[in-house]
């Protein structure tokens, strides 16, 4: 677990008023292209909105605002992940001023930082069209912070990474966590030290190896770990059921064997059914499957409607949930975390029934492991503060 016997620096140990702060903040999100010449526009916002907290904030108490992001994964200088379209969602979404900088680093930015007024956003171009962001490039993490006084990490998805916006240049400013990413490191950190009991964890996805570190430290610190989708298959094929033509592959089955054979806290629970459908026409209507073991022409898709049962009386008893894996609802504290969860989340239409919904894919997961995530570490007293 990354080390939090060292308090995390937040916005409340900096001195904001009349400075200018770098803030890195998470505004990966995806675009559309109407046609007919329109310009490229936000299709989900949803990042942008999370960053407003912080944004507000800083704004209120005075500060100026630098602000750098990724988009996409660009070579080079791509116009298509031009930072654009994000700026002009953001002038929509704050009161404040946007401003869209000519390029990451430079002069003409350096100029356009030093005349920014307080509550005014200067949104910096694409980091990513440096290529010495990825490598965190000790230059252009001191071409950072050249643009400002402070700097706030925001982005924890992008915390698990130690690039030169996320990691580098906050051994350069006096710097801190930003309220969203705060709040991740506070709502996971309570997750596993201290969860409101019984802690209920479900969890999918394709592979067990994706997600190893995570059921293993799970399997220690929950009280219930349910596991569904595709990641449930090498499990009952250690257990000597035949799944068919299910998605499941060799190591996998030798890396639940060994989870098997582990002592645990938690009680593990597998599928009692599942739902199967046809190999030679797999957009076939889905059939139930009384038990686990599948015919050779048949793949599993998910857990079936008994099994859904089980686990939903494991997640109404709950008292904590962690959900990574589209299964299940309750009346718990609830930690949603992953991008095709999350947007299962969506689909199911009612996400404010859900306590924290994480911003973080691999950030969340490489955390919850007890991996250190650079970006967080970075902001770790006891250091220098304005």
């Amino acid at each position: 677990m990354q080390n939090t016997t060292r308090a995390l620096r937040t916005l409340d140990d900096l001195d904001v008023e009349g400075r200018c702060v770098l803030v890195r903040a998470d505004l990966n999100v995806p675009l559309v292209r109407d046609g007919d010449g329109a310009p490229p526009r936000v299709a989900d916002d949803a990042r942008i909105r999370a960053s407003l907290t912080t944004l507000s904030e800083l704004a209120r108490r005075g500060g100026s605002v630098v602000l750098v992001s990724h988009l996409g994964r660009p070579e080079n200088r791509d116009p298509a992940l031009s930072m654009a379209p994000v700026a002009r969602r953001l002038a929509q979404l704050t009161p404040a001023p946007v401003t869209l900088a000519p390029a990451v680093v430079g002069e003409p930015v350096r100029a356009m930082a030093r005349a920014l007024e307080p509550g005014h956003i200067l949104l910096l171009e694409n980091v990513r069209f440096e290529p010495g962001e990825t490598r965190n490039d000790p230059e252009l993490a001191a071409a950072l912070a050249e643009l400002a006084d402070l700097y706030v990490n925001d982005a924890f998805g992008t915390a698990h990474r130690a690039h030169a916006s996320t990691e580098g240049v906050a051994h350069l400013l006096p710097s801190a966590a930003g309220r969203l990413l705060q709040r991740e490191v506070d709502t996971l950190t309570a997750i596993v030290s201290r969860p409101a009991r019984p802690l209920v964890t479900i969890l999918g996805g394709a592979k067990v190896s994706d997600k190893i570190g995570v059921i293993s430290r799970f399997l220690q610190v929950a009280d219930v770990v349910c596991l569904g989708g595709a990641m449930a298959f090498p499990f009952l094929v250690a257990q000597g059921h035949d799944v068919g033509a299910s998605r499941c592959a060799s190591e996998d089955v030798e890396r639940a064997r060994r989870l098997l054979s582990a002592p645990a806290h938690a009680r593990l629970e597998l599928p009692c059914d599942l739902m199967t459908a046809d190999l030679a026409d797999p957009g076939s209507s889905e059939a139930e499957q009384t038990g686990v073991d599948i015919a050779s022409d048949q793949t599993g898709l998910d857990i079936g409607p008994v099994t859904a049962q089980r686990y939903c009386a494991a997640i109404q008893a709950a008292g904590t949930v962690f959900w990574n894996g589209p299964i299940g609802e309750s009346r718990a504290l609830s930690v949603v975390g992953g991008g095709e969860t999350v947007t299962a989340l969506d689909a199911l239409g009612d996400p404010a029934r859900i306590t924290h919904v994480s911003t973080g894919g691999g950030a969340m997961l490489e955390f919850l492991e007890g991996r250190t995530l650079p970006g967080v570490q970075a902001l770790l007293a006891p250091a220098a503060v304005a």
